[in-house]
């Protein structure tokens, strides 16, 4: 191969996006749990997920969405195991008087050990954690413009110790942590007496 095809099949190479599955929530009975997915929380309350309609859904007709009341109800796609990638998700806080967030989770070992990089709407702000033994731990933190009632964007990619959290399009983190270092599950998380909905979950490698 002489060196101009090299490099157009390099340049090929490079452009060439990460694999990813999206879950659309779509084709799950209303009131239930997609399959592999694990409905818990962390610490005290009982969290309340399960799949519902939802006419204003990015991907119609369903969402996924979080009614109960916990410290930290979490819903986790047991099926994968990550150590470099990224996960995004449309999301809409509905309502909350203590919190009204929704975030991703990563990294995530078990219901008590994750990373998250969670929005909120009573906040307007943007925040990464780590849970580590049930105990969360603000990692870093930036201003955003969170609205009740609207659908909004947050995706993760993290890659070694590095994260970088983007919302509704614009890179808005970008922090360095070691606390978990093994691959794991991901999934998603909300706080406290938050009704959030979720859409369009999608995820991939990063190579």
């Amino acid at each position: 191969m002489n060196r101009r095809k090299a490099g157009l099949v390099l340049a090929v190479l490079v452009v060439l996006p990460a694999l990813a599955d999206t879950v659309k929530f779509d084709d799950v009975k209303v009131g239930q749990l997609p399959p592999k997915w694990l409905a818990t929380q962390t610490g005290n309350g009982e969290a309340a997920w399960s799949v519902e309609k939802d006419d204003s859904a990015p991907s119609r007709p369903n969402a996924l969405v979080q009614t109960g009341e916990a410290d930290y109800p979490i819903c986790i796609k047991q099926d994968t195991k990550l150590k470099d990638g990224f996960v995004e998700v449309q999301l809409k806080p509905l309502a909350g008087k203590e919190d009204q967030a929704g975030g991703i989770i990563w990294h995530c070992l078990d219901k008590n050990n994750y990373y998250i990089a969670r929005a909120n709407a009573l906040e307007n702000n943007v925040i990464f954690f780590h849970t580590i033994k049930g105990k969360r731990v603000e990692l870093k933190r930036v201003a955003a413009k969170v609205t009740t009632n609207t659908w909004h964007t947050l995706r993760v990619e993290f890659k070694g110790t590095h994260v970088k959290v983007q919302f509704d399009g614009a890179l808005v983190l970008e922090a360095d942590d070691d606390a978990i270092k093994s691959p794991g599950m991901i999934g998603l998380w909300t706080k406290a007496d938050s009704i959030t909905a979720f859409d369009n979950f999608t995820y991939g490698e990063i190579k």
